[in-house]
């Protein structure tokens, strides 16, 4: 698989990664058996996957420990990804950002991944009750320490509203100048697919700027690209879908054009829509890196293949006129 370098430590990457979360977290089905789990990472890590993203939150803590499985067999081949900074309660996840949870949250997440360092930690939330410098400050004494070898900020979830007049991403871009001035970001994970590409107005310019690398998550927008969900299919109330406001019965509907536009650019390449949907995010920049979700061996195996595709110009031209996905996100 073709490599792809993050950050100004140009740290080096499988040019599709492995997003973990769907195994343990957020979606029908995801706590299946650990060993067909721990398949579908092998599978990915066989194919040249080897960027590994998962989080403390997920399960919560489940999806680190199947990680660790897999990472004490295979740990030279493998970059793994996870993040600190929400808390799991009954009803609701909730921030925390002081500098003594972030420390020791990592050295939990050491012995779950069974690791003695970690390629890319991030910060999942910023705590409103903490200044984001403390929390960043506390995670660069972790790189100091040797624990951790770069950092990241995840965007995921905490999108700027557009009521004040700023864009979607004002608010990140925000925090990443203010804890660029205690130690350097080497990548922001960000939501950026055919339907929701509203990271490429100002925050992939900026980090681009920046030398910095941007992980593309949800790049098959919840497997709604990968044009294997039908209208009306219904999601169990664990699901995050059954909340989502484009997976209502009508807006499936009326967003089939998106995947009959992706169905059309696949045909001319023998490929499916969910390879040609990340191949147009990896053609969005070489600083790019998409972490698509897979619980199952064989979509890993699938989205890999997305990393051979190279979209022509009129391919491109084609999947920018496709209509703008309908359902608001607010």
């Amino acid at each position: 698989m073709e490599r792809r370098t993050i950050g100004a430590g140009a740290l080096g990457v499988g040019a599709v990664g492995l997003g973990c979360m769907p195994m343990s977290w957020a979606y029908s089905g995801s706590r299946q058996r650990g060993d067909a789990s721990m398949q579908t990472v092998h599978a990915a890590l066989d194919q040249g996957t080897t960027l590994l993203d998962t989080a403390d939150m997920y399960g919560p803590f489940t999806n680190e420990l199947l990680v660790g499985r897999v990472l004490k067999e295979r740990r030279a081949e493998a970059f793994v990804s996870t993040k600190c900074g929400l808390l799991v309660g009954d009803q609701h996840v909730v921030a925390n950002g002081r500098p003594g949870y972030v420390k020791r949250a990592c050295d939990a997440s050491l012995r779950r991944l069974q690791t003695d360092i970690i390629d890319l930690y991030q910060l999942h939330r910023a705590d409103p009750e903490v200044p984001i410098e403390e929390t960043w400050g506390a995670m660069a004494d972790l790189v100091t320490a040797g624990k951790v070898r770069a950092l990241g900020l995840c965007a995921v979830g905490a999108r700027a509203r557009r009521r004040s007049g700023g864009g979607m991403h004002d608010t990140t871009i925000r925090q990443l100048e203010r804890v660029q001035q205690v130690f350097p970001v080497t990548a922001v994970e960000a939501e950026l697919s055919v339907w929701s590409p509203e990271a490429l107005d100002a925050l992939l310019p900026w980090c681009a700027a920046r030398g910095i690398g941007l992980l593309a998550a949800m790049p098959l927008g919840n497997g709604f690209l990968t044009g294997t969900l039908t209208p009306g299919q219904g999601f169990e109330p664990d699901d995050l879908r059954a909340r989502h406001p484009r997976f209502t019965a009508e807006m499936m509907a009326a967003n089939q054009p998106l995947v009959v536009g992706l169905r059309r650019v696949a045909a001319r390449h023998g490929a499916t829509p969910a390879q040609v949907a990340l191949a147009w995010v990896l053609a969005q920049g070489t600083q790019v890196v998409p972490i698509p979700g897979a619980k199952r061996d064989r979509w890993a195996r699938e989205n890999a293949g997305a990393a051979g595709i190279r979209l022509s110009p009129r391919d491109l031209t084609d999947l920018a006129a496709l209509p703008a996905a309908q359902g608001s996100w607010d």
